[in-house]
């Protein structure tokens, strides 16, 4: 893998590790950096002419910056390559930020997932790889082939410890209701959904409870996780209702606002993230995260080397 140089933004320099590693491949040098005034500034420290590049940036908020300085940040990084003669660019992104933003679902409101495409394929990106978009027809927002992994095989390794009898897959909504359910079919076992009313942007409450759950352990499946109120409802619904055990496995833990004290507080076992994004300090005991490096590594040297990555969803 001579010509396949991998970057790193400073969103998650860890994972970037990781990954590399995986491919026992050296991140490349790049400078990144601000001017006095805060802009953003990027150097390619290599040449990258004629070469298959890759950069892994999530578009999350990380404890040095916002979702919009580590978007930013890519835009360049992208856009330096291309003006470097880069043969290929791709965008290894395990967090794909404003995915929730992804319709008009109310007048005079912006689509910002169609925005951040357009944005991306006009700095000059030739390929995007992400992990468990929030709205799978985000993937049409872009005109440029978009690989979207999923994390099943990650968490089917966690739900293979229990015993499909005294299991339960619960969806927190009646939209992860499909994916859900798709675990449960896999596992042979229970399956439940939680209603819930939504009454703001970041807060739901959830309401009743579809499917049987007493005496069962119960694990809540889902993509993401902001401020932690529809998993912490779910979770004491679940509870009132007979559950022996709730845990959670969740993709990208943002845990924004009062997340973990929430958690701290709630009636969860055990919740699983993975480590799509950097996890901020002080979180609770429960919160347990997973690798998603040699699912994205895989996905990359597959990429590059123009092979399938259906077998990755397996």
């Amino acid at each position: 893998m001579l010509d396949l140089f991998i970057f790193s933004g400073n969103a998650h320099p860890r994972l970037a590790e990781d990954i590399a590693a995986y491919l026992h491949s050296p991140l490349r040098r790049r400078i990144l950096d601000r001017f006095a005034d805060g802009e953003i500034r990027v150097e390619i420290g290599e040449n990258v002419r004629g070469r298959d590049c890759f950069v892994i940036q999530p578009t999350c908020g990380s404890p040095s910056a916002t979702v919009n300085d580590n978007l930013m940040e890519l835009l360049t990084m992208v856009d330096a390559l291309r003006r470097a003669s880069a043969r290929r660019v791709t965008a290894v992104v395990p967090y794909f930020g404003y995915a929730r933003q992804d319709r008009k679902d109310k007048p005079r409101v912006p689509i910002t997932a169609k925005l951040v495409a357009n944005l991306l394929t006009r700095a000059g990106l030739d390929r995007l790889l992400t992990l468990d978009l929030h709205a799978g027809q985000i993937q049409g927002y872009f005109d440029i082939p978009v690989d979207n992994l999923l994390p099943r095989p990650l968490f089917l390794r966690e739900l293979n410890n229990f015993d499909p009898a005294e299991l339960v897959i619960v969806a927190p909504d009646a939209g992860s209701a499909k994916i859900n359910r798709s675990y449960a079919d896999r596992l042979d076992c229970g399956f439940a959904i939680v209603d819930k009313s939504r009454y703001s942007t970041d807060a739901s409450k959830a309401l009743t409870l579809i499917g049987e759950v007493e005496g069962r352990h119960c694990f809540i499946i889902d993509d993401i996780v902001s401020t932690g109120g529809t998993m912490v409802n779910a979770a004491r619904l679940l509870s009132e209702r007979g559950a022996k055990s709730v845990r959670a496995a969740v993709t990208h833990g943002v845990f924004a606002g009062k997340a973990y004290e929430k958690l701290a507080d709630s009636v969860f076992t055990e919740f699983i993230v993975t480590d799509s994004i950097p996890l901020r300090p002080g979180g609770p005991g429960i919160i347990r995260t997973i690798s998603v490096a040699k699912l994205m590594g895989e996905a990359i040297r597959r990429t590059h080397y123009d092979l399938s990555i259906s077998v990755l969803f397996n």
